[in-house]
């Protein structure tokens, strides 16, 4: 290496000097910033859940709907839940009229989901209301709400993150990350989510 380009050559960042090691300190992580039930009550979701909602035996919706009524979630009339649904905690939801739950959606509510009227989430959609502080040495859990407005669509493998919310007769194309809000009548698509254009009415309205 010449002298000219030693002198010239930037120093090493802290970034580069400390990259060797854990930046985060796990055994510190404490669970909390959510809601949490009884540890009963806990258990006794869990495996309602398994039994009634991930399993793939075609339970009736109208009982499902009863069941999660019975845990706290709010829901209306004429919800439709598919098989191999999962709802971290139905004490956390809140479904309004007429609406689909496709078969495979993952419903991780740390924080509060809204899913409003005539709804279509279809199958695989994930709903991600917690992260994590990376500049944290904790590492603490962030989180924050998700919210579907009514008439919304969510294409198949898409994930929603924390804090979004989805504007009514919003449309997300299949297997799109949303990081930030939908705004109503428009259609997002990708990773990450973008405007492609403005949704039309149907015709027939």
């Amino acid at each position: 290496m010449s002298d000219t380009f030693r002198d010239h050559a930037e120093p090493a960042s802290p970034v580069e000097k400390d990259s060797n090691g854990a930046w985060v300190d796990l055994s510190n992580y404490r669970i909390t910033g959510y809601q949490q039930a009884s540890r009963w009550k806990r258990v006794l979701w869990y495996a309602t859940g398994e039994v009634l909602f991930a399993s793939p035996l075609p339970v009736p919706s109208s009982l499902k709907c009863t069941v999660l009524r019975w845990f706290g979630a709010t829901i209306g009339n004429g919800v439709v839940i598919k098989p191999r649904v999962r709802i971290k905690f139905p004490w956390q939801l809140e479904i309004g009229d007429h609406t689909w739950i496709g078969e495979g959606t993952w419903i991780d509510n740390l924080g509060m989901v809204r899913i409003g009227s005539n709804v279509c989430i279809s199958q695989g959609v994930y709903f991600c209301t917690g992260s994590h502080d990376h500049r944290s040495r904790g590492f603490e859990l962030l989180v924050a709400p998700i919210t579907v407005g009514d008439g919304a669509w969510v294409a198949t493998r898409s994930t929603l993150l924390q804090g979004v919310t989805i504007g009514p007769n919003a449309l997300v194309a299949a297997a799109s990350m949303v990081h930030k809000d939908v705004a109503a009548g428009t259609i997002v698509g990708g990773n990450p989510a973008v405007l492609v254009r403005h949704r039309e009415p149907p015709v027939s309205l």
